[in-house]
């Protein structure tokens, strides 16, 4: 049991209580009332918030930060830059398991608890199906105390392979972490991929996730089929209520109706699309057409880091340039519940009672938020590089003092 006291301000998701607390049971989620001989988490000069969900991430990425000629190229120069990179360092699980310990440690430590690691990367010839390199990713979440929604990618793969380890992951995945299946998108994988992981995922009541919309997806599907990419998904049976599209950039206003018809979700990833150059999402105007709207980072290869409060705080300020503004509590709500409902996740991304006790105490008593009004707009406005004072995930504390679990080892 750990009861979370002192706060200046509890944000549920739904509601701003003052001097509030948070109370987590021995099961991991919140309870109304404190249980006896209760664990005290001290949240003096604290905003509380759900853990943020990184609702798109690529872990692997971890290792090939800031690597030459993969900054503010096209994509299609970008994306054989990244491979060459993949293939000179060797992928293997110890690898995976490696990107993945960094990259998770680093997510705790900025405040978010659960992190969607779209896996693309698969050597040919894999024994075991691509279970190896999963079950390291899934371990390295083990580790750092993150939780984790393993999604088994595809890009060019063979379809009848990515499905078959598709299914293999899925199983030996169960009751550990979540898994999810998802093409890079229409410019990398066939129709046959999209089938046949969309059978896997029928199979196991797997979400499906893709991308779409970035340049290289809208140039080939020009070029190899003569469509917009969102035709073809269409088309192949992914626009449903159990997808979920990263990405986005500059769809139109009739791509927009069709996606809200549909039920589809959408991940908006602005720290790597506009560095980068590749575009900008309209995610306001999808907001105000019904459709859920989540937040990630994407991978280090793109975005250097995985601060997701930062890219928040990205998504706030050009939002204004793509049609409207959009307000702190908004984008606040992407980056928890938004990103939680597009995993099919509504046990997370909020504070009620029977939701996972995931959340992040923000420390704002220092200079950096004096003269701050709103405090909770304050957590995006104020101090660019805001780190959590403590990080709990399912009632267990995974980052205390600024310190996480992981680096506690090392000390």
């Amino acid at each position: 049991m750990l009861t979370v006291r002192g706060a200046e301000l509890v944000w549920t998701g739904t509601r701003e209580i003052e001097r509030g607390e948070v109370h987590v049971g021995t099961d991991g989620l919140v309870v109304a009332t404190p249980e006896p001989a209760a664990e005290n988490l001290d949240a003096t000069g604290c905003i509380v918030t759900p853990g943020l969900v990184n609702a798109h991430h690529h872990l692997m990425q971890s290792l090939f930060r800031t690597l030459p000629g993969t900054r503010g190229v096209p994509m299609r120069e970008w994306l054989p830059t990244m491979a060459a990179a993949y293939t000179a360092a060797g992928v293997d699980a110890e690898l995976c398991h490696r990107a993945a310990r960094v990259g998770l440690t680093e997510s705790v430590l900025c405040g978010v608890t659960t992190v969607a690691d779209h896996h693309l990367t698969w050597p040919a010839g894999l024994p075991d199906a691509g279970v190896g390199i999963a079950t390291a990713v899934a371990d390295a979440a083990d580790a750092v105390g993150a939780r984790l929604v393993f999604v088994r990618g595809s890009a060019r793969d063979d379809p009848q392979e990515a499905a078959a380890s598709a299914e293999a992951i899925a199983v030996a995945l169960r009751g550990r972490c979540q898994v999810a299946v998802g093409p890079a998108g229409v410019h990398s994988d066939a129709p046959e991929t999209f089938a046949l992981l969309g059978e896997v995922a029928a199979r196991h009541g797997l979400r499906r996730r893709t991308q779409a919309n970035e340049q290289v997806d809208v140039e080939v599907a020009a070029q190899r089929y003569g469509r917009r990419p969102l035709e073809l998904l269409d088309e192949w049976g992914w626009l449903a209520d159990d997808v979920t599209l990263a990405h986005l950039c500059a769809i139109t206003d009739e791509e927009r109706a069709r996606l809200a018809a549909t039920g589809v979700s959408a991940t908006h990833a602005p720290g790597c699309d506009l560095p980068m150059g590749w575009g900008i999402a309209p995610v306001a105007a999808l907001t105000d057409d019904g459709v859920g709207v989540g937040l990630g980072t994407s991978g280090g290869g793109s975005n250097d880091a995985g601060h997701l409060l930062a890219d928040a705080r990205l998504a706030m300020q050009v939002a204004p340039l793509a049609g409207r503004a959009l307000t702190a509590r908004e984008v606040l709500g992407f980056a928890t519940a938004g990103g939680a409902a597009g995993l099919g996740r509504p046990d997370l991304g909020h504070l009620d009672p029977g939701a996972a006790g995931d959340l992040v105490c923000w420390d704002v008593s220092g200079p950096a938020d004096e003269g701050v009004h709103d405090r909770l707009a304050g957590l995006l406005w104020a101090n660019p590089g805001r780190r959590p004072r403590h990080v709990v995930v399912g009632g267990r504390v995974v980052v205390r003092d600024y310190v996480a679990r992981e680096q506690e080892r090392s000390l």
